[in-house]
C-alpha cells in the first residue's frame, strides 16, 4: 500500500496560509467563544473571509477563483478551525459544491455558478442525510421526477449546514427509484434556494457544539428545479458526484480536527507553564509532560496524514481510503487531545471561562460528520482488502 506523495506549499500558497493565520489571531480568536456561547452566525468574519477569496479556493482561476491545491486548502481550514471550528464548516459546503461543479458540471453550470461562489456572493451546502437515511445513503426517499422542463422534488433533508444563510445546494435525489442497485438511479441537483418554489426551510437545529453555523431541515413539496440544474446534465451520476465531493469534505473535517486539536494543545501548554502547584509550574511535573508529549505527537501525525490525503486527491486519484484514514484518525485525536487539555486545566477547564470547554463540545461533530468513524473503518477495510487481493 504505497504512501501518497506529500506536496509542499509554494511560496505564494504559504503567504496565503500566513494571511489566514494572521486573520485568525487578530479577528477570530478574540471573539470566537462569545459568538459560540451566543450561537451567533459570524457575519462580519464571513465578510472578511469573502474578501480574502477563501470561498473560491477550489474554483479555477478562469472562473474567478484561487484554484488552490487541496493540500493548501487543508492548511487553510486547519488555521480557521484553530480559531473556531465552525468557520471550517461554513466554508466546507462552498468548496465541496464548487469542486463538484468544476469536475462534473456542464459549461453552463460552471459559468452560472462558479464566479458567484468564488466571490462569496453564493454560499453552498450539501443535502444528503434524511430522517431515515444517514450512513445508508442509498436508502434516501427524496424523489425527483421530470415534468415540463423541471424536476419536481418531494422529500426531506436533515442536518443541512448553511441552510439558512446559504443559497445553492447540491441535493442527492432518486431520479429512478426502481434502479438496482439503488445508487444507479441517483442524481445530484443544484437547487437555488431563493428561486425554488416548494422548498421550505425549517428552524435552526440546536446542537451540543458546532455553534454559529446554521444547521436546519429542508422540506421539498413539489419543489420545481430546472432540468438545466441536473449536475453534469446526465441522470444516474449523482452517487459518483456526491461521493467524490465527500472525499473533499472528509479532508475538510480532518483538517478541522487538526485545527481544534492544535488549539487545545497550545492552550494546554500555555496553562501548564502558568499554573503553579506544589511550588512549581505543572509543566515541570512528569505526569503533565507525558500527556503533552503524547498530545503533540498525535496532532502532528494527524496533520501529516491529512495533508497526505489531500495530496492524493490533488493527484486526481481515488482518495476514499486516504480521506477515510485521515478523517478517522484526526477526529479521534481531536477528541482525545481536547479531553486531555481539559484535564490539564483541571476544574477551571470545565467552565465557560476557558476555551477548552468549547473544543470539548466541538470535537464530537468530527467523529460523526461526513460519515461516522464506524463507516470510515468499513471504507478503509474494504479498500485494503481489495488492494491486497490484487
Amino acid at each position: 500500500m504505497p504512501l501518497p506523495t506529500m506536496a509542499t506549499l509554494s511560496e505564494e500558497e504559504q503567504m496565503i496560509v500566513a494571511q489566514v493565520r494572521r486573520f485568525v489571531e487578530k479577528e477570530v480568536i478574540p471573539i470566537a467563544s462569545d459568538l459560540d456561547h451566543r450561537d451567533e452566525y459570524p457575519h462580519e468574519l464571513v465578510r472578511k473571509m469573502k474578501e480574502m477569496g477563501l470561498f473560491g479556493v477550489a474554483v479555477p482561476p478562469e472562473y474567478g477563483g484561487l484554484g488552490l491545491s487541496l493540500v493548501t486548502y487543508a492548511a487553510i481550514v486547519e488555521e480557521l478551525s484553530r480559531g473556531w471550528m465552525s468557520l471550517g464548516g461554513i466554508i466546507n459546503g462552498s468548496v465541496i459544491v464548487s469542486w463538484m461543479i468544476s469536475q462534473f458540471g456542464t459549461e453552463d453550470q460552471k459559468t452560472r455558478f462558479l464566479p458567484h461562489i468564488a466571490s462569496g456572493e453564493i454560499h453552498c451546502g450539501i443535502c444528503m442525510t434524511e430522517p431515515n437515511a444517514g450512513s445508508d445513503l442509498q436508502s434516501i426517499q427524496t424523489i425527483a421526477r421530470r415534468h415540463d422542463g423541471f424536476y419536481v422534488l418531494n422529500g426531506t433533508k436533515m442536518f443541512v449546514s448553511n441552510g439558512i444563510y446559504g443559497h445553492l445546494f447540491a441535493v442527492l435525489v432518486k431520479t429512478d427509484p426502481e434502479a438496482e442497485p439503488p445508487y444507479r438511479g441517483m442524481s445530484a441537483l443544484l437547487v437555488e434556494k431563493k428561486s425554488t418554489p416548494g422548498l421550505t426551510v425549517g428552524g435552526q437545529i440546536q446542537k451540543l457544539g458546532y455553534k454559529g453555523i446554521d444547521t436546519t431541515i429542508f422540506y421539498f413539496e413539489d419543489a420545481r428545479v430546472p432540468e438545466a440544474n441536473l449536475l453534469g446534465g446526465k441522470e444516474g451520476q449523482g452517487w459518483l458526484h456526491i461521493m467524490s465531493g465527500i472525499e473533499v469534505g472528509r479532508i475538510n473535517v480532518a483538517a478541522r480536527a487538526v485545527g481544534v486539536a492544535t488549539a487545545a494543545l497550545e492552550d494546554a501548554i500555555r496553562y501548564a507553564k502558568q499554573r503553579v502547584t506544589f511550588g512549581r509550574p505543572i509543566a515541570e511535573h512528569q505526569a503533565i509532560q507525558l500527556k503533552l508529549a503524547d498530545m503533540a505527537t498525535k496532532v502532528e501525525a494527524a496533520r501529516l496524514l491529512t495533508r497526505a490525503a489531500a495530496a492524493k486527491k490533488d493527484s486526481g486519484e481515488r482518495a476514499d481510503l486516504w480521506g477515510g484514514m485521515a478523517k478517522l484518525f484526526a477526529s479521534e485525536v481531536a477528541q482525545e487531545v481536547a479531553l486531555e487539555a481539559l484535564r490539564i486545566h483541571g476544574g477551571i477547564g470545565y467552565t465557560k471561562d476557558m476555551r477548552v470547554e468549547r473544543y470539548y463540545r466541538d470535537t464530537p461533530l468530527m467523529l460523526i460528520g461526513e460519515g461516522t468513524n464506524e463507516i470510515q473503518r468499513l471504507v478503509i477495510a474494504r479498500n485494503i482488502l481489495r488492494m491486497f487481493g490484487e
